[in-house]
């Protein structure tokens, strides 16, 4: 007689292994490229498809400044992989073994991983082989869980119309261990790094010290955007996210409208981006910037650039604009682009006194940006356009550039 199956009863089938367990739920989470998202934060939206996540973005701008300004459709890439050119791999000893990956503020820690799918391929390769020459040195690696160790974190910025990479190593004492030997096995590693640099970083925070000292090359590096060449330096602000910085910036200047006639004012210019692309359309136009370093790399770019209608200042923006006014002087088109914490009350109050006819609002963080807009209506300016940009795909971060320009009514 043969033996008659028994089928289980729904509560009594077998409990799913782990491995079943821990599979995605859903088909979005069945093409994640990156197994610690979760872990890492970088990467919020990694469990949304790009169409999603580009949605997502869109829906967030128009909730925060939609009653003032239909935002137009937001600008996005076609290949969101791959995409940062500034990566900043954190070190640590845990376990009994030496990572590198994502450093974690609020633990201090690293989520390790020897690649990200965000990260251009050939900065985690740097990362990787910087761990390997100190290795091998016995160069100790800084341990998270008794805070000793020396190498810390390294910033890897490429350069990519020009394909030159600046690398700077943080460790924890002013003496770096077999730094000749170091340099020269790492260059045996990576040929292609054309500058070096070696800074201290004794803060919890994955930060660069006051000053740098150069290992190799010229101690910067220079990239093309937009057409016009730029010098980079360790400590120097630049996008690290090119294809979509020549969209950004075009955008930019599209609502700046210059003819030629105008003087502008481009405040926390960085290194002179903005400035030197809008001097080709400009009368002239003045760049004020707190970064020290910032702003010498920005008067050697305006030489390179042969930007000679270009004035920078070091000082901060809100005491430059106060003085811009004062002076007398009088500024046709604002452009900002400030940190994520936006403009403080004494740079907006002195804007208004300049009272442009145009300003251009670059914002990384739109809550900032839309605090900031609403001052500025109540001061006699309307919303004309808004525009969001992903700069950062799979981050929940998104870049908007807005014009603002007088309101008739006022």
């Amino acid at each position: 007689m043969s033996e008659k199956k028994i089928t289980p009863h729904p509560k009594q089938r077998r409990a799913p292994k782990a491995q079943e367990r821990s599979q995605p739920k859903n088909e979005a989470d069945s093409n994640i490229t990156c197994p610690i998202y979760k872990k890492c934060s970088g990467c919020a939206l990694r469990n949304m498809s790009y169409e999603e996540q580009l949605r997502f973005k869109q829906v967030k701008t128009e909730r925060l400044m939609g009653k003032l300004c239909r935002p137009d459709k937001i600008i996005g890439m076609a290949d969101p992989e791959g995409y940062r050119h500034k990566v900043q791999a954190a070190y640590d000893f845990k376990n009994g073994k030496a990572v590198f990956g994502v450093y974690q503020s609020a633990t201090g820690g690293v989520a390790a991983a020897e690649h990200c799918p965000s990260n251009h391929p050939r900065a985690d390769e740097i990362a990787k082989a910087i761990l390997k020459t100190a290795l091998s040195l016995k160069i100790p690696v800084w341990s998270s869980y008794n805070h000793s160790g020396f190498l810390r974190h390294a910033l890897i910025r490429i350069a990519a119309n020009t394909g030159e990479i600046m690398c700077v190593i943080a460790g924890t004492a002013r003496d770096f261990p077999s730094k000749n030997s170091f340099v020269r096995e790492l260059l045996k590693k990576c040929p292609d790094i054309t500058t070096l640099a070696y800074t201290v970083n004794t803060s919890d925070k994955m930060q660069q010290g006051e000053k740098s000292e150069i290992l190799y090359g010229p101690g910067y590096i220079e990239d093309i955007i937009c057409g016009k060449r730029f010098r980079i330096s360790p400590k120097s602000f630049a996008q690290v996210n090119p294809v979509q910085t020549e969209k950004l910036y075009g955008l930019a200047m599209k609502y700046a409208a210059l003819t030629g006639k105008e003087t502008v004012i481009d405040a926390y210019c960085g290194i002179g981006t903005l400035s030197i692309i809008a001097a080709d359309k400009a009368r002239s136009v003045y760049g004020c910037e707190i970064n020290r370093s910032a702003i010498g790399d920005a008067v050697i770019n305006a030489k390179l650039n042969k930007s000679d209608n270009v004035q920078f200042i070091c000082s901060d923006s809100g005491r430059f604009m106060e003085e811009f006014y004062s002076d007398k002087l009088r500024a046709d088109v604002v452009i900002l682009d400030p940190a994520r914490a936006g403009c403080d009350r004494r740079f907006l109050g002195a804007l208004t006194k300049i009272s442009p006819e145009r300003i251009v609002y670059i914002s990384c963080n739109p809550e900032t940006q839309a605090r900031d807009v609403f001052f500025l209506i109540k001061n006699g300016y309307k919303l004309k356009k808004l525009s969001p940009v992903d700069m950062f795909p799979f981050a929940d971060h998104v870049e908007t550039v807005c014009l603002l320009s007088k309101s008739k009514n006022n």
